[in-house]
């Protein structure tokens, strides 16, 4: 039973990964002026992993590796993490010609491919609360992009590569989603998210060039710092919110991050224009990223608001044979 203390923490908490999602994009932006983006990502998992596997050391909580030793879990295991390690290579160069809040409005694409595909792969139930929001977030995209449409769908131009690299940071995304999912049913989030990180950052390392970090100035410096930091706190708030609460109004809340990235982007560009560039923007974009999030937020909670009739799932999970 939640209490209002456990529920008010699990709010926080979700608001907390929210912002720090939020923020990321516009700090990693001005790291890509010097630093590629395989080394900000190796960087970005070596200290939120030793940041991480500190932690449950010290707490005497780091994952069995006992139970990859069977080819089913390993397998498990390095589909994760390929997805995962796709995702922030994919999401990190598509900053190098995207917005900070055009990447977090195509982020949202993630939820909706998990949806689907946890229909077809893991057998769950959808609702047509789950359809409808998605239909709202394509809308949304359609209204965020429009003037830049024409340019998406018939030329290819460093903007339209940066939206292509962003729907790919989404669809990589959903392949860890799924594997993590059957990784949960053996090991707690936090076990789970420091055996990726590790494996990721080792899996980089050949691509990674650490020595750029003597290039970066104090201030890009600091803002490489903050990426690592982000990461080990954003996924940590996420995975203490979802212990405290419903995982579907965390899940609702998470999707605000696109709203936070463009709360960000236009506060920073009023108190230092000369640093920030502001949204290129007109108000049917704007309009467009507040569909995008009510349509995600819709997909996530929107079946508590929708009479009892309608909750009958629109697609039933598929029989196993014999059942």
């Amino acid at each position: 039973m939640e209490t209002k203390q456990q529920v008010g923490i699990g709010i926080s908490l979700a608001v907390t990964t929210a912002i720090c999602w939020g923020a990321l994009p516009i700090a990693m932006k001005e790291v890509l002026v010097v630093m590629d983006p395989f080394t900000i990502v190796w960087y970005r998992f070596t200290l939120a992993a030793l940041g991480l596997g500190s932690i449950l050391a010290i707490r005497g909580r780091l994952p069995p590796v006992k139970m990859f030793r069977q080819p089913r879990w390993l397998l498990i295991l390095a589909i994760a993490t390929a997805g995962l390690l796709g995702n922030f290579i994919f999401f990190s160069s598509s900053l190098q010609y995207l917005s900070p809040t055009a990447s977090q409005v195509i982020g949202q694409l993630s939820p909706v491919g998990m949806m689907f595909a946890s229909v077809l792969i893991l057998k769950e139930r959808m609702r047509i609360t789950q359809v409808i929001g998605a239909l709202m977030l394509i809308c949304g995209l359609m209204l965020f992009f429009n003037v830049s449409l024409i340019e998406i769908f018939t030329r290819l131009t460093d903007y339209t590569l940066g939206v292509l690299l962003g729907v790919c940071a989404a669809a990589v995304w959903v392949t860890y989603g799924v594997a993590q999912k059957v990784l949960l049913r053996r090991l707690a989030s936090p076990q789970i998210l420091v055996m990726l990180y590790t494996l990721c950052a080792v899996a980089l390392f050949p691509l990674a060039r650490p020595e750029m970090i003597s290039q970066l100035s104090g201030w890009q410096l600091a803002c490489l710092l903050f990426c690592g930091a982000n990461t080990l706190i954003g996924y940590g708030a996420l995975a203490e919110a979802m212990a405290r609460w419903q995982a579907a109004q965390v899940s609702a809340l998470v999707t605000l991050t696109p709203l936070f990235t463009l709360l960000f982007s236009d506060l920073l560009a009023l108190a230092w224009p000369q640093i920030f560039a502001a949204p290129a923007l007109n108000v049917v974009g704007y309009i467009g990223a507040f569909v995008v999030v009510a349509g995600a937020m819709f997909s996530a909670i929107g079946h508590r608001w929708w009479p009892r009739r309608a909750e009958t799932n629109l697609v039933a999970p598929l029989k196993q044979p014999g059942e």
